[in-house]
């Protein structure tokens, strides 16, 4: 492969029609490594598996890349450790002060259980790859480590970059979110290798808060004293009309109540009900607005209470300035390879949201082309693990 010059301050530009052309050349090495990433079972759930997960792809990071200048492990408590790994750049800018680096996210849990694998083993059919977590999200982190190896190749400039894995952003990063937002303060940007949308990118997420509520009644014998009793799951009723009623589509915010219980038998007023809330909203103005009503909730009987747990997992996810340039960087990037990259807002968030929040510039969703997130037909293809291989290394080489 050969570059070309280019960019600023010295750096050898890489033609994104070259870098393509050699992913193509690597094609089975790239599903190779694949494959074997998919073969190592990683639940969100299984911490011994993910301590394997991750020893993994420590010895694959550094058969693939070399030695990191630096290294960092922290703990995850009950789920998966977090990695940080440092590279210099190589656009001939290092002197003085190191530079902001560009930051890598990454997560290797998925949500498929042990087993799995045996019901679904990885495959190559055409242009279908499938098996457990290989759209969500294994092959993004295959295609950032063979973008990097693509500018190698090419003798390309790349900035210096932060790669942070981590093994719990499936059920909601709480562990890694620390060391996510503490590694990713000050970066120029944040690419996030999450599955595409239909082959979009993603340049806003909404923000999820996740709350609890609980009700105390008063029992009583339903028959014989029902004027006694304060039932908690008449409370639970009314309080659920009243938060569905919160949800306004036009600003997109939702707000569902996925999951109730209440109550011990049917000949007893329940003297307890408890749901989950499931909040979505795409500005973060809307948090205030859901935050007053949840601490407005009174129940309909003074007899009983209310309690509301919980709070947002994850902000929102706005579309800046700095996330359009990214993203107008890419899609004219993609141009020549005949690529028409697309963006979209979703309401799904990913560690993406902990960067945005920072002021950090971020293009979420750079990751696998395909479909099935969390679903038995996931799958990827591999002209997207080609195609975006070479892209995200024509966006890093950009960035240089």
């Amino acid at each position: 492969m050969t570059a070309n010059s280019g960019g600023t301050g010295g750096a050898v530009g890489a033609d994104v029609r070259a870098l393509r052309a050699w992913t193509g050349e690597q094609r089975e090495a790239m599903i190779d490594d694949l494959r074997a990433y998919v073969s190592v079972e990683s639940p969100s759930d299984d911490k011994p598996s993910l301590r394997a997960m991750l020893d993994w792809l420590e010895h694959w990071l550094a058969d693939r890349l070399g030695p990191p200048a630096r290294v960092r492990r922290f703990d995850g408590g009950d789920h998966g450790d977090i990695v940080v790994h440092d590279y210099p750049g190589t656009s001939g800018d290092g002197a003085g002060d190191e530079p902001a680096p560009v930051v890598l996210l990454c997560h290797y849990d998925t949500v498929w259980p042990l087993g799995t694998l045996a019901e679904r083993p990885f495959t190559v059919d055409g242009d279908h790859i499938t098996g457990p977590g290989v759209f969500d999200m294994k092959a993004g982190l295959v295609q950032a480590v063979w973008a990097l190896r693509a500018l190698e190749a090419a003798g390309a400039a790349r900035p210096a970059l932060r790669l942070v894995l981590n093994g719990d952003e499936e059920i909601g990063s709480l562990s890694s979110r620390p060391v996510i937002e503490a590694e990713t303060e000050g970066a120029r940007c944040a690419l996030v290798f999450e599955a595409s949308a239909d082959g979009a990118v993603k340049t806003a997420r909404k923000g999820v808060g996740l709350f609890e509520l609980d009700i105390e009644g008063v029992e009583a014998h339903a028959g014989l004293d029902p004027a006694s009793g304060a039932s908690a799951v008449d409370e639970l009723a009314r309080a659920v009309l009243e938060l569905h009623a919160l949800s306004d589509p036009a600003s997109g915010t939702t707000v569902n109540v996925g999951v109730v219980s209440g109550g011990t038998r049917s000949n007893v007023t329940a003297g307890h009900a408890h749901a989950n809330i499931d909040v979505r909203v795409a500005a973060q103005s809307e948090t205030a607005r859901i935050d007053a009503a949840l601490a407005a909730l009174t129940p309909h009987d003074s007899r009983a209470s209310l309690t509301v747990s919980g709070g947002w997992n994850r902000p929102v996810m706005e579309r800046g300035p700095g996330t359009t340039q990214l993203y107008t960087l890419a899609r004219d990037l993609a141009a020549p390879l005949g690529l028409e990259l697309r963006e979209c807002a979703v309401g799904g968030a990913s560690d993406g949201n902990f960067a945005a929040r920072l002021g950090v510039p971020v293009l979420d969703g750079f990751g696998a082309v395909g479909d099935g997130a969390h679903a038995r037909h996931e799958y990827a293809t591999v002209s997207g693990l080609l195609e975006r291989t070479a892209l995200a290394a024509a966006v890093i080489n950009s960035l240089a």
